[in-house]
């Protein structure tokens, strides 16, 4: 089967891409490598504005004629790639606006690949129109909105509450139109899709556990806790409340932990960067795990995530036996690494629970094998 993969987050697509290529099927990624964090593409979509005096340009021309010249570049480099992202058995859009565009040029873009093309699905795998309501909509005890609302953050484009302005509405009810189907990555995006007659169902992130070796942990000496941050996203990640619980740790067990933390790496560095770490400090606001998280209990590390109630009973899991739950309260976090530090048997445990668990739920290959079985199944 020919597959062009649209768009790329966290690495998700390259994932995918890799169990499907092991499955002897041909694929294309098309996409921006994600700003800063720069994953691999087959077909790179650039982006010229975003630094110094172009970017200054763009967003005086935007300010007095609402003409974006960043979306227009990228509009030409699809159409210049007709040929080479045409024709294809299924297309898969990571997302509604999968290029960072504005709406109407996002529509365009839709519309030309599902012209060249056969069998349009959608995924919902970060912020878009349906889990950025569901969340604005308070029907979760907190979400990545919750920062938002309680007046802490300055960079709303992070919370995605473009998907909300009618432009984007629009946008939404227009994709919806023409896709077959839509495939939530995790619980986040499957709760708010639940019963939405385009609803596929549930493929859980793929993650090549052949590449993230499984690190035996040794604890000989102090706990390493890693902390990575991505600056944009500091607030919605919770950041800060990660920060406050290190703060409360370290004033009884500064002898016992050594933190790593680091800011806005590009994904090769990121990996590499926490290979030393017991212990991951990694989002808050989350239900379930995304790449990050699960990437790094692939290798062997616990994790501080979205691992909620919802999820426990999802995978039929126990608390804190495969992940540990980030609650939005630094001193329950605090207590938790507290509970590591003085018992660091629990560790080894969970370490290796994780480890098992991505592999029998997120394998690359079995993970490709049931987007083939959806995409065929409805095609």
């Amino acid at each position: 089967m020919k597959i062009l993969l649209v768009g790329e987050y966290s690495r998700l697509h390259n994932s995918l891409k890799e169990g499907l290529v092991t499955l002897n099927h041909d694929v294309t990624i098309v996409a921006t490598n994600d700003t800063f964090k720069n994953y691999e593409v087959d077909l790179l979509i650039k982006k010229k504005y975003q630094i110094g005096i172009l970017k200054k340009v763009k967003n005086l021309i935007y300010r007095f004629t609402k003409t974006d010249l960043e979306s227009l570049q990228i509009k030409k480099q699809i159409i210049n790639l007709k040929s080479q992202i045409s024709g294809f058995d299924v297309v898969q859009f990571i997302n509604e606006a999968s290029f960072g565009c504005t709406a109407n040029i996002e529509k365009d873009i839709f519309d030309l690949i599902c012209a060249w093309n056969k069998n349009v699905f959608l995924l919902s795998c970060g912020t878009d129109y349906t889990s950025v309501k569901y969340a604005n909509d308070n029907k979760l005890r907190y979400s990545i909105l919750t920062p938002y609302k309680n007046g802490k953050d300055k960079f709303l484009s992070s919370y995605g509450l473009k998907f909300l302005q009618p432009d984007f509405v629009e946008l939404h009810h227009h994709v919806y139109k023409s896709i077959v189907g839509v495939i939530a990555s995790d619980l986040d995006y499957h709760l708010p899709l639940l019963n939405h007659p385009k609803y596929l169902g549930l493929i859980p992130n793929p993650i090549n556990t052949e590449k993230l070796e499984l690190q035996k942990l040794n604890i000989e000496d102090k706990i390493v806790i890693f902390h990575g941050i991505n600056s944009h996203n500091y607030y919605k990640k919770g950041n800060d409340i990660f920060e406050a619980a290190l703060e409360i740790v370290n004033k009884t067990y500064s002898e016992k932990i050594k933190v790593i933390t680091v800011r806005s790496l590009p994904y090769n560095e990121y990996v590499k960067s926490y290979n030393e770490a017991h212990i991951m400090l990694d989002q808050i606001y989350a239900y379930d795990q995304g790449l990050n998280a699960l990437e790094a209990m692939a290798k062997g590390k616990v994790v501080f995530t979205g691992a909620e109630k919802e999820w426990l009973e999802y995978y039929n899991l126990e608390e804190d036996t495969i992940a540990i739950n980030a609650l939005p309260d630094s001193e329950a976090i605090a207590k938790k690494l507290e509970w590591l530090i003085l018992n660091p048997e629990k560790i080894i445990e969970i370490s290796s629970n994780a480890r098992k668990f991505v592999e029998t739920h997120h394998h690359y290959v079995s993970c490709a094998k049931q987007y083939l079985n959806t995409w065929q199944k409805h095609v």
